[in-house]
């Protein structure tokens, strides 16, 4: 007799590290944020746009320009060797963004999109990244670009849509502002300090970056001599002259009373600089075209203390803020914080044709806006299932089906329980597991009298909870109706 051969161990029932799954209500609610998006972005004239998943390594090229591994952070995989001994095939990785697929796009169907060309892309992107609390390897994106247009006007239409889509989506005017920068400004500051580019203006740059966290004295330090951190850790400076470092800090503390102010305030802190000269004026020129469309500094307005991601851009850059307060996990109030970015970046189609290209977009962070239509009561709010037509006698499945169908001819949710009918609370279980707001009764005796029972389980689950004895048979969640009248009897439970 031969042996047993040893049982294979059975897979384990998880997600891999760092992914997650989405139900009903997030998937639901998470599509009709996105529709409404979509439907502001259609109205501007933008075009919906899908790429592949996966794309070659050459072509998504440099991997997530704001971290310091050029060559991870994606998921990567090389293709099997062609038969007959030939070469390996091609390295291939998941999008880890939707930008570089457009790049790839703008470059190969370029003789055959209009210019410029405007589009807009939503799904799912991948990065290799270490997992944590709130952190995932698979999460949605939602962008919009223009490419081939290097008039600011195409950026300061994206800053308008931008508010249009936070606004559409629930968010008031007045729990938001979408902030405006420009490199060109920085790069005329770091004319006036005497950086040149290398390996000190990305310190510098680096540094700018954490104004938000250590403030302008934080900055001034980190730009010189160095600081003790919050751990008592001490963090080696720059190296620069203190006087090197003011037109960094006249830079950052330029925010005026208005955009006028701050303007004035750029101007002078750029000094003789041509470019950052010609970044103020662009600026500019946004808020001028922007109070023309209507967009007043109460939706976007000029903001220097916008400096996240001014190392890949190349001209204006804006951040959408939520200006609202929530508590965290703590119970402390803080803003929620920025939902979405973008800006100029006129470089990327340049690697596939050798020509400049310039380009202009914004990205929107799916699930951070979710999150904050969900803290403002706008989302996440309990949804109801479909009515459940229950089966009394497994012989009259079609009559059952021929309710359901009925029903969702007339638009209401419905389905017919495939289960085992022999346990009829069970049924009802069932109902109450998938939230339905309905359950729909017809046995023999019913079936005989051409009538229906119409069971309100939003009610009678009300009634439970809070009503009295006498309360409850005054208004009994269960009412019996004719059979020609099922569809007007569920409307009238629906509407209520």
């Amino acid at each position: 007799m031969a042996k047993d051969q040893k049982k294979q161990p059975r897979p384990k029932a998880e997600t891999p590290k760092g992914f997650r799954d989405y139900f009903g209500a997030d998937v639901t609610e998470r599509k009709e944020m996105l529709d409404r998006i979509a439907e502001v972005y259609h109205r501007h004239g933008f075009d919906p746009l899908e790429t592949s998943a996966v794309e070659t390594v050459e072509a998504l090229g440099k991997f997530l320009p704001d971290v310091d591994r050029p060559n991870a952070g994606v998921f990567a995989w090389q293709e099997a060797e062609v038969p007959g001994g030939g070469t390996a095939g091609d390295w291939l990785a998941l999008r880890y963004d939707l930008t570089a697929p457009l790049a790839r796009v703008a470059a190969q169907y370029r003789n055959d999109l209009p210019s410029p060309y405007r589009r807009y892309a939503m799904g799912p992107v991948w990065r290799n990244e270490k997992p944590g609390p709130g952190r995932f390897r698979q999460f949605y994106q939602c962008d919009a670009d223009t490419v081939g247009s290097a008039s600011v006007a195409a950026d300061a239409e994206i800053c308008g849509m931008l508010a249009d889509a936070l606004e559409a989506v629930g968010i008031e005017r007045g729990d938001y502002l979408v902030r405006v920068n420009n490199r060109k400004v920085l790069n005329g500051i770091l004319e006036e300090m005497g950086v040149t580019p290398g390996e000190q203006a990305d310190a510098v740059l680096r540094t700018i970056d954490k104004f938000d966290k250590v403030g302008a004295q934080g900055v001034r330090e980190l730009l010189t001599t160095g600081r003790k951190d919050d751990s008592g850790a001490v963090i080696e400076g720059v190296g620069l002259a203190a006087t090197a470092v003011e037109p960094v800090l006249a830079f950052l503390t330029s925010k005026g009373a208005d955009n006028a102010e701050t303007l004035a305030n750029l101007r002078a802190a750029v000094g003789a600089s041509v470019a950052g000269g010609e970044g103020v004026d662009e600026l500019q020129q946004i808020a001028e075209m922007l109070a023309a469309a209507g967009v007043g500094p109460d939706r976007v307005v000029i903001d220097p203390s916008i400096v996240r991601g001014l190392g890949y851009y190349t001209g204006p850059v804006f951040e959408a803020e939520l200006t609202f307060e929530i508590l965290d996990e703590k119970g402390r109030k803080r803003q929620f914080g920025s939902v979405a970015g973008g800006g100029r970046y006129d470089g990327l189609v340049e690697r596939f044709t050798g020509q400049k290209v310039p380009a202009t977009g914004v990205s929107i962070g799916v699930d951070r806006l979710l999150a904050a239509l969900r803290a403002k009561g706008l989302a996440g709010r309990e949804g109801h299932g479909p009515v459940v037509v229950t089966v009394m006698d497994k012989a009259r499945m079609a009559d059952y089906q021929a309710m359901a169908a009925e029903l969702r001819a007339a638009g209401i949710r419905a389905e017919v329980y495939l289960g085992n009918p022999k346990n009829f609370g069970n049924q009802l279980k069932y109902a109450d597991k998938r939230q339905s707001p309905v359950a729909v009764i017809q046995g023999e005796d019913e079936a005989a009298r051409r009538v229906v029972q119409i069971k309100d389980l939003i009610l009678g689950a009300k009634i439970a909870a809070e009503a009295s004895h006498e309360e409850w048979k005054a208004q009994p969640a269960q009412t019996e109706v004719a059979r020609a009248d099922l569809v007007a009897a569920v409307k009238k439970i629906l509407g209520s």
